[in-house]
């Protein structure tokens, strides 16, 4: 799931009316703000996937429904005149895998639809501001293959074949599908399209099983950031360097589809630059730490809990993210 970290929105029209056109300097530092709450609410860094490259039978599928609460502080620069940022956030999202047969190995696709609705405040220049967004988050779709250690197999095959050694590769791309409004600060969707190749690694030892991904996210051009308004009648632009992000997760099988992990990340890059201008603090260098856990209700349900925090955060959302899904799977045609 994607996770987002948003800074409050359309504080810069009512600051504006409020103060006169005399503040009108104000509207380069709501920009600036803008900008850092712009990467700290689509940094799709830190995401936290155990077993991401582990394969099933071709022709499974899985249903999945969750919904992710996050609350806590937004860091920003200190020398900037805002203070006492915060966020909540309440996702629900459904999401969708398919796996087959991709030349002779296990290939995994799988694409995912968040909502969000989210409140958010801070005291700009000591006055108290708060926005609220509501709609959808842009959908992402991922591809991922089996590289070595688990050739493509039906389900008997599958039941009689024993993991070591994983290596995997995928490719997920997150479209700009999201709601977005250009006259606004803060939009839930990017109006971008962001692509993220990635390799990882599965080792399973008995009980235990160790993963390790690494990736860089890679972003298209915002052509329409904070334009057509009031402050801005022309055309903004927003663009944002690679970010990449590295994953592990250590899990423990307490017997069959019923297991827990700890897992952890770390995620640097992604500055922004607005019509080709660095914005400042917007430089990431962020990690998150948690566990997660999947309980089996049945042979075709299960449930999977997690809850994740901020171990490192310099910028950006210092946010705890409790999550719980549901998920539905069941076997397609036969090979």
């Amino acid at each position: 799931m994607l996770r987002f970290r948003p800074l409050s929105g359309s504080i810069c029209s009512r600051y504006r009316k409020r103060c006169g056109i005399r503040h009108r300097r104000f509207g380069r530092l709501f920009l600036l703000l803008a900008s850092i709450g712009i990467v700290a609410l689509h940094s799709e860094g830190q995401d936290l996937t155990p077993r991401a490259y582990i394969i099933t039978p071709i022709h499974s599928n899985a249903l999945v429904l969750s919904y992710s609460f996050e609350t806590g502080n937004i860091l920003i620069n200190p020398t900037l005149p805002i203070s006492n940022a915060r966020g909540t956030l309440h996702v629900p999202t459904v999401s969708y895998s398919h796996s087959l047969n991709f030349f002779g190995r296990t290939a995994n696709l799988s694409a995912a639809l968040p909502y969000v609705v989210g409140h958010f405040k801070a005291n700009v220049n000591g006055i108290a501001e708060a926005a609220y967004r509501s709609g959808l988050y842009d959908s992402w779709f991922r591809f991922s293959v089996n590289l070595k250690g688990g050739p493509a197999m039906d389900r008997r095959q599958y039941a009689e074949w024993k993991q070591t050694l994983l290596v995997g590769a995928s490719v997920t791309v997150t479209a700009p599908t999201g709601q977005y409004d250009p006259t606004l600060l803060v939009n839930l969707g990017t109006n971008r399209w962001s692509i993220k190749p990635e390799v990882g690694l599965s080792r399973r030892k008995n009980h235990w099983v160790a993963d390790f991904y690494a990736g860089v996210w890679l972003f298209t051009e915002n052509s329409e950031f904070f334009s057509h308004n009031a402050e801005f009648p022309g055309t903004n632009t927003q663009t944002q360097d690679p970010l990449g992000a590295i994953e592990g997760h250590l899990s423990y099988d307490v017997r069959p589809r019923l297991w827990i992990s700890v897992d952890g990340n770390y995620w640097y890059g992604g500055k922004v630059y607005r019509n080709g201008n660095a914005a400042l603090g917007t430089l990431e260098s962020n990690s998150r730490v948690g566990v997660t856990a999947s309980i089996p209700l049945h042979q075709h349900q299960s449930f999977k809990f997690s809850y994740s925090y901020g171990a490192v955060v310099r910028v950006g959302g210092n946010y705890g993210d409790l999550s719980v899904g549901w998920q539905y799977s069941w076997a397609g045609k036969p090979n």
